[in-house]
């Protein structure tokens, strides 16, 4: 047993390193939907892929930076309609990666793998660059924390005192769109958010440090991984849809136990 799941468990670490950073930042940020739309529109990438032959994760990869940039000159240029611009890019990258792959010959069974992850199909190849994206994650919180801080509790004030706001505003999604891209095999465009967003706000309720609630919510997300993985092979079913439920279980019970209080 401890063989077959070596590789996701190893997958479930490194996912959760990103999501103790990245959902955190997501969740003070209050940018899920931004998140979204990178996650669902980087399918026209992977359609792509598929078209030309090109690498997944390359092709992915180029696809979700250029869709973080997209998006990151739309919420600061066009601030008023940003709403209705981030869902026509969640649509478009879609309908891209729809219409490639329709167009391509023959049956591509690994495309639901994709939508909707497979943690114990993970190659190894994704899990360097896993590792990779999250040593560049560590790099990057441990240069701008507090510059995060700043810009995430009072915009107008960091912008006062001279930080470049736009420009971190823009790295973040940068660092949104890696993070999506290294989560695509193991948990799928469709439940990456949900994953990214149980943790985070579970830690939240039982801290008020940034950096304690990363640290928490990646600790979480482990678990919940963990056992989900055991449910998994315990029942025979899906993985990533137990981790999941797992995640919501835990979510629902936090959610009523700290309203009651």
């Amino acid at each position: 047993m401890f063989e077959l799941l070596l590789h996701p468990i190893l997958a479930s670490f490194l996912l959760s390193i990103a999501i103790g950073i990245i959902g955190t930042l997501m969740l003070i940020n209050r940018s899920h939907y931004i998140a979204a739309s990178i996650a669902h529109g980087s399918y026209g990438g992977i359609g792509i892929a598929i078209y030309f032959g090109f690498s997944i994760l390359i092709s992915t990869t180029v696809f979700a930076l250029a869709l973080a940039l997209l998006l990151a000159f739309i919420t600061y240029n066009h601030k008023e309609r940003s709403d209705t611009l981030i869902g026509v890019i969640w649509a478009v990258g879609m309908s891209i990666g729809i219409i490639m792959t329709d167009l391509t010959p023959g049956y591509h069974a690994d495309l639901m793998s994709f939508l909707f992850g497979d943690i114990l199909m993970v190659p190894s190849m994704d899990l360097y660059f896993m590792a990779f994206v999250d040593i560049l994650l560590l790099i990057m919180i441990g240069l701008l924390y507090h510059r995060f801080l700043a810009i995430f509790y009072d915009r107008e004030f960091a912008e006062l005192i001279g930080l470049r706001v736009k420009t971190i505003h823009t790295i973040l999604l940068i660092m949104m769109a890696l993070t999506v891209v290294m989560s695509i095999r193991s948990v799928g465009l469709i439940l990456v958010i949900a994953l990214f967003s149980i943790p985070p706000f579970i830690a939240e309720k039982f801290t008020q440090k940034l950096y304690v609630t990363m640290i928490l919510a990646s600790f979480l997300a482990f678990i919940f991984s963990l056992a989900g993985l055991y449910i998994s092979y315990q029942f025979d079913i899906s993985a990533t849809p137990a981790i999941i439920m797992v995640a919501a279980i835990a979510f629902f019970g936090v959610f009523v136990v700290k309203r009651e209080h």
